[in-house]
This record gives C-alpha cells, sequence and structure tokens, in this order.
C-alpha cells in the first residue's frame, strides 16, 4: 500500500526519543506506569519471558525510516502480553468487571466466539490465544491509535506475540518470541525490522463493539476472565483524557496532518494497496441519520463493499456486496439490515437471520478495522475519505 515504504531501506535502528506532541508529558507517563510500575512485577505464568535484550532494536535491522520510531519509555516486559487467560461465560462472576455498554474486541476463533475487553487491553495490549483446536491467534490492541487487530500466527510457527515498548507513528511495536525476533507493526500485520521482515501476518476479522451488542450476537460467546493471574485494576482507563475527541494531542508528531476531521474521531477503515489509498468511514457521519443502523455502499480495491452501521452497537462492519453471482444492495431496518434484492434481513456481522437468504453469510473484508483519525491518516495518507 502506498502509505508502505516501497523503496526498502535496510539500516540499522537507532531510537532518537522525539517530543511529545501536544499532550501533556505527565499524562503520558501517568498511563504508562499505571500499566507497569504501579502494578505487581511479570507473573511468570503469563508475562513476557524476560529472554529480550533491553533494547530491543540494538543491531537489528529494519527497512523503515529511523525517525518514524520512539522509544516508549519501558521495556518489553513492562506491559505484559497474555498467555491463554481463562475464557468464562457472560454470566460468570469473572465476567461481571464488563458492563454492557464498555467496548469489547470480538472474534471469531474456530467457529468460537471469544470477546477481549477493553479494560484487559488497556493494561496488556496482546492477548494471545491457543485453544484445542489448533489455531494460534493474537488479538491486539493499541490504545494510542485505538486500532484492534487479530492476527493468525501460524506463519510464525504459532510463537506468542509481545509488547516492544515502542512506538511507531504512535502505534503499538510487537515483537514474537522466536530465537530470532522481528518486530512487527500493528497496522501494517507486517515486520519490518529483523529475520521477518516483509512477511504479513493473516488477519481474523474483529467486530469493534460494545459488549451487550456482542452479548446479542453472540450469547454462546466467551470472554476474558479478570482473573489474570495479574494484580490489576481492570476498571481503570488509564487513557480516559487521551482518547477523548477532543483531544488533538498525540504522542508522535504526526506524519500525514488531515484536518478534514478530528484526530480523535473513530473512523471504520478499509486498507488498499491500490491508488485510491483504502476509505475511511468517519462514525460521527456514519451515525448522523435518524435510523439507528446504515449501509454504505462504495468501490474499494475493485471491489464493491458494504459498510454496515449500528449505533447501539456503537460499532462498524465491512462485507463484500457480492452473495455467489448476485450483489446485494441493503439498507437499515428495524435494528438490522435488509437487502432490496429478496427482501432477507442480516446482523451486523453479515449473517442473514431471516428471509430466502437466512443461515447465509457475507464475506467479511478481514483486513478492515477501527482507528483513530489521525493513524488511519498516518499510514494510508492517500486514503478517501466518505462523508454523507
Amino acid at each position: 500500500m502506498k502509505s508502505t515504504v516501497t523503496g526498502r531501506r535496510t539500516a540499522e535502528v537507532t531510537v532518537h526519543p522525539r517530543p511529545i506532541a501536544s499532550i501533556a508529558l505527565p499524562l503520558l507517563m501517568g498511563a504508562l506506569l499505571a500499566l507497569s510500575g504501579c502494578d505487581d512485577g511479570v507473573s511468570p505464568s503469563n508475562g513476557d519471558n524476560g529472554d529480550r535484550p533491553s533494547n530491543l532494536f540494538e543491531g537489528i535491522q529494519c527497512s523503515v525510516p529511523n525517525g518514524d520510531f520512539l522509544g516508549g519509555g519501558v521495556g518489553s516486559n513492562a506491559i505484559p502480553s497474555l498467555q491463554n487467560p481463562p475464557l468464562v461465560a457472560p454470566d460468570h462472576s469473572d465476567a461481571a468487571y464488563v458492563a454492557d455498554d464498555d467496548r469489547v474486541i470480538g472474534v471469531i476463533i474456530d467457529g468460537e466466539p471469544v470477546a477481549v475487553p477493553y479494560w484487559i487491553m488497556y493494561k496488556h495490549e496482546v492477548v494471545n490465544l491457543d485453544p484445542p483446536t489448533g489455531a494460534s491467534v493474537a488479538v491486539t490492541y493499541c490504545p494510542l491509535t485505538a486500532t484492534a487487530l487479530a492476527f493468525d500466527r501460524t506463519p510464525i510457527g504459532g510463537a506468542e506475540l509481545g509488547v516492544s515498548g515502542a512506538l511507531f507513528r504512535n502505534n503499538l511495536v510487537l515483537f514474537d518470541r522466536n530465537d530470532e525476533f522481528s518486530l512487527w507493526l500493528q497496522m501494517w500485520g507486517q515486520a519490518r525490522c529483523g529475520a521477518r521482515d516483509g512477511t504479513v501476518l493473516p488477519q481474523l476479522p474483529t467486530l469493534d463493539l460494545t459488549w451487550g451488542a456482542w452479548k446479542r450476537l453472540h450469547p454462546d460467546t466467551r470472554v476474558v476472565s479478570s482473573d489474570t493471574g495479574f494484580n490489576r485494576d481492570y476498571s481503570v482507563n488509564p487513557y480516559r483524557i487521551y482518547e477523548q475527541v477532543g483531544n488533538e494531542g498525540t504522542v508522535q508528531e504526526q506524519s500525514n496532518p488531515d484536518s478534514r476531521r478530528l484526530n480523535k474521531e473513530r473512523v471504520f477503515g478499509i486498507p488498499s494497496d491500490r491508488p485510491d489509498g483504502g476509505a475511511a468511514y468517519p462514525f460521527f457521519e456514519l451515525d448522523a441519520g435518524s435510523q439507528s443502523t446504515f449501509a454504505v455502499h462504495d468501490f474499494v480495491n475493485a471491489t464493491s463493499v458494504v459498510v454496515f452501521w449500528d449505533r447501539e452497537a456503537q460499532g462498524a462492519a465491512g462485507f463484500r456486496r457480492n452473495l455467489g453471482s448476485e450483489t446485494l444492495t441493503f439498507s437499515g431496518q428495524d435494528g438490522g439490515f435488509r437487502d432490496a434484492e429478496t427482501g432477507s434481513t442480516w446482523r451486523l456481522d453479515g449473517l442473514a437471520v431471516s428471509g430466502p437468504l437466512e443461515g447465509e453469510r457475507l464475506v467479511p473484508i478481514a483486513e478492515a478495522y477501527t482507528a483513530f483519525w489521525f493513524a488511519w491518516t498516518d499510514f494510508h495518507p492517500d486514503t478517501q475519505l466518505w462523508t454523507r
């Protein structure tokens, strides 16, 4: 995609701390301390195993510009990822920490629905899951860019992903727990430093929405338990001020400032490696109509797509409009979506729940995700912006 570095630049990276842009230093440090030093140390059963060097960049080769990195001020053990935390039913006492209007990251792993609450991700950022079916998945969240992406870890031998402590254009930099480890840029889903430079991890479709909405879609879901093995307060959001839509501040200076939307407005984005640069659908625009559900038809990546918006879920999802040989046209109706061609009714997750197509599923755009506007444009500077 055009936002990546097309001419590969290979050099040893020296991380030069860059100025904090428009955000008070005490706020940033308070958030970092809340995630690390103010809690317990790393749990041997769940945390990073300590085999990474204190300077992850020492001697490593990267194919992205040095200046886009920022040392996060914490080591690779300070924000500990979770490895196979307990998963419980919604009515379990260890799920009581999640309220219906709290946000979760919903993912289907080998047919089983799993929810990872933001409360967990504020303190861990990565949850590695290895169900008995043999799948190897990493659910990741970057609070600074509001990006939730899930990756298939099979291409790296199922190795766990951890939090490096560094940032790339404000975004989470991951590392894999291999003997010859690499550094991965979350919003590209790609290694850009180390032995696997250029390797792309396949994405799993995710839904970024409220817990109540996810439970309505999947009453049989399981959710990450509050009993993670760490002494963390999962009722505290250290990024509460930072993520407010009126706060324009970012940690790193923006590489592609774009004033068409507020920095911290969430957008649903569809990436592209074509000259159109993909497309972004702002939450405020999606939610501007009188109906609680809304459908946008577009043409991205040479493909006819539809974006569903659900006000109650406060979430969006993207799908291919083609189902077999037919291209469907949708409208929001009665809290769901209806196609004009057959009159079938559809849910936010692309499942037809009534009508001639009942039981059919739309093909999700797995690489699509939600992000803050400033982050989306930093990674996708040629993006198309949809407005009503």
